[in-house]
């Protein structure tokens, strides 16, 4: 017995204190029970007790069997644990490398062992075994965090995690996964709004069988591109169509740089009908009708930027334009014009008073522009003013605020002024821009940004007014002052008096003069129309010859700026002012102007610095080369023929080679194209 006690070693839950005290109850009771039997009747108590020895015995007996069974369990287990883990080391699809300090392999199981493809790696360094795999190792030593890193090597993904000081690689091919995460992005829905753009002009001046066979041209030639790329087309309207794809074709058609827009803007020019395309696409949203949403939003961009181009905007990444090349052709409806007059007259009506304010180093047509505005307000009897500070303009600004200060009119303010007299019912209309970056008053933009109205003939950019009342962009325009004399001309129908004096006629007539360089680029039939009228209700040509005669020294700064020309490419100069003076935008854009008069320019890029951290670019060009997107390489933007950006923190030389940079990259992607 003490032997068997000696070698019997209980398992841990029999060791429990509970268990045990409910052993010795059974035990004590069984052992009264023989006493109380021995009392009653004496074979009757021996019986009883030699229930109780064996009793005993075989509790005993049972616990010694259990308590073998259980360490026996135990040990199998253990054994099995230990084996697992040296099966798991060796043939689990992970791979585990030794390396020691000097990066030599001391041991690799056999499952990474696959992948190195040699049976010769101990003793070997890493990197005359794998080249990747030493580049991903130090990759890993030296990154800032710890965390597991997802790495390509040798055709597959891998989950690397690397313990340096213990010299020791993990390798999990994720692969698998990773193709799975790849096809859920790839066949992520997007969806594309198309629209055409000139469609209702050219349509009025067809017969009925060759606008069957323009619309059945569109309706083939788009089918047969989304078919293509795997896509489904629906058209929805005469002038305007949708497209559901894969975000995966949408990237081959990025690829392809959406080669249908120039295809049609091509054929259908031959043909004599020349339609242009602009198209919305989105996708990544959380629901489709915020896709929908943003497809429209991207549309609307792509139009007020003057059409013939695609604009991809994707939340949290930046906008992609394609297209954009051709000069935009005059879209522009009288309806147009009408309805947008009446729009404003409505809303200034519900205001206590209207602020007009252009753009920074305001011009004659940012000037001339807001003078019609404030016109347009007090003729419908509101309270209006021009945000202008009178000191430190370009001189024909300067001159024009002379003879307006002649007046008995006071409508100029300064910026101070009307952020104080500003409420919750004005409203700020900005003239001759939409980037509000650039507004002239930054403050009284922010104190008014939920009641703008924007009036512009720029191609809107990616920065615009997040929520304004009323947008009139028309990038078909020469002009503001164009599009605001077409305002004014439906606010005098039928009434005698006067909107405009003849000096308000006459600024806005040299803003047209200013923005159109004399009626030369950017000039469609409206173009002459709105002079027509600004000349008929008393704009004077020989005060606009005035306003805009150039002083003797902006001459001088000019003609030395013009004789730095260097032509950078066979058709395209570049020009630098000095990187110790100072130049306003106004003569910048002249002497870019004027280096377009000179043989062999198509392009021209005058190089200032416009403050003591700011260089400017002024951009123009003939008509052939796209300047708007050479400068939106650089942050900036506005016409295919007339554009700027501002570069902070750069010599000139340094913005020069910038430039020539972005313009090789315009140039490839022309060629590629």
């Amino acid at each position: 017995m003490k032997s068997l006690l000696k070698h019997l070693e209980l398992p841990t839950f029999l060791k429990d204190s509970r268990l045990t005290a409910s052993i010795m109850l059974i035990i004590g009771l069984s052992f009264l029970g023989g006493v109380c039997g021995l009392i009653i009747n004496w074979t009757y108590g021996i019986a009883m007790v030699l229930i109780f020895i064996f009793t005993i015995i075989i509790s005993a007996y049972g616990a010694y069997v259990l308590a073998q069974n259980a360490n026996n369990f135990a040990a199998n287990l253990s054994y099995r644990i230990k084996r697992s883990e040296q099966e798991a080391l060796i043939k689990m699809p992970l791979g585990i490398l030794l390396y020691d300090k000097d990066h030599q392999i001391q041991w690799v199981n056999p499952y990474l062992q696959l992948y190195l493809k040699s049976d010769d790696l101990i003793g070997h360094p890493i990197k005359s075994v794998d080249e990747d795999l030493e580049r991903l190792l130090n990759e890993a030593i030296n990154a800032d965090t710890a965390e597991n890193r997802v790495v390509e090597w040798d055709d597959h993904q891998f989950e690397m995690v690397v313990q340096d000081e213990l010299g020791v690689i993990y390798l999990l091919d994720i692969s698998k996964y990773a193709n799975i995460e790849e096809r859920y992005y790839a066949e992520r829905l997007a969806i594309a709004q198309i629209f055409i753009d000139n469609y209702d002009e050219l349509s009025e001046t067809m017969s009925d069988q060759e606008l069957a066979n323009m619309s059945s041209y569109i309706q083939t030639t788009l089918s047969a591109y989304a078919g293509k790329f795997n896509s489904y087309l629906k058209r929805i309207d005469e002038d305007h169509f949708i497209l559901l794809s894969y975000v995966e074709s949408i990237n081959q058609m990025k690829e392809d740089k959406f080669s249908v827009i120039d295809r049609v803007r091509q054929e259908t020019s031959r043909q004599n009908m020349p339609l242009t395309l602009s198209v919305g696409i989105a996708y990544g949203a959380n629901s489709l009708p915020e896709i929908a949403t943003q497809a429209q939003s991207n549309l609307d961009l792509a139009l007020g930027r003057g059409g013939d181009q695609v604009v991809v905007r994707v939340p949290g990444q930046e906008v992609q334009y394609f297209g954009g090349k051709s000069n935009p052709m005059e879209k522009r409806t009288r309806v147009r014009a009408r309805m947008v007059s009446q729009a404003v007259t409505e809303l200034f009506k519900d205001a206590d008073r209207v602020f007009v304010v252009g753009h920074q180093f305001p011009d004659m047509d940012s000037v001339g522009s807001a003078l019609g505005i404030v016109k347009i307000a007090q003729f419908n009897g509101i309270d209006a003013n021009v945000v202008l500070d009178t000191e430190s303009n370009n001189y024909d600004v300067a001159r024009l605020i002379t003879k307006l200060k002649a007046t008995d009119e006071n409508v100029l303010i300064n910026s101070a002024d009307a952020i104080n007299l500003a409420t919750d019912r004005s409203i700020l209309v900005m003239v001759d821009h939409s980037k509000y970056s650039i507004s002239y008053c930054q403050p009284l933009y922010e104190k008014l940004k939920n009641r703008i109205i924007v009036i512009d003939h720029h191609r809107r950019g990616e920065e615009f007014p997040e929520n304004p009342i009323l947008t009139y962009v028309e990038p078909y325009a020469s002009s503001a002052c164009e599009l605001v004399a077409e305002m004014v001309e439906y606010q005098q129908t039928g009434k005698e008096k006067r909107i405009l004096t003849s000096l308000d006629a006459t600024a806005m007539l040299a803003g047209i003069v200013v923005d159109s360089k004399e009626f030369s680029l950017r000039t469609g039939t409206r173009t002459f129309d709105a002079a027509s009228y600004l000349r008929s209700i008393g704009a004077d040509s020989m005060v606009v010859s005035e306003l805009l005669k150039e002083d003797i020294s902006s001459f001088l700064k000019r003609t030395h700026l013009v004789a730095t020309l260097d032509m950078v490419k066979p058709n395209m100069a570049v020009l630098m002012g000095d990187e110790t003076e100072l130049y306003d935008q106004v003569l910048t854009a002249q002497a870019a102007d004027t280096a377009l008069d000179l043989q062999d320019v198509e392009a021209s890029f005058a190089i200032t610095r416009s403050a003591k951290d700011t260089v400017r670019i002024s951009a123009r060009s003939m008509g052939k080369i796209n300047v708007q997107l050479i400068m939106e390489k650089l942050g900036g933007g506005g016409h295919l023929s007339n554009a700027a950006t501002q570069i902070k923190d750069k010599s000139l030389d340094e913005v020069k080679a910038i430039l020539i940079k972005a313009i090789d990259e315009y140039l490839a992607e022309s060629q590629s194209n």
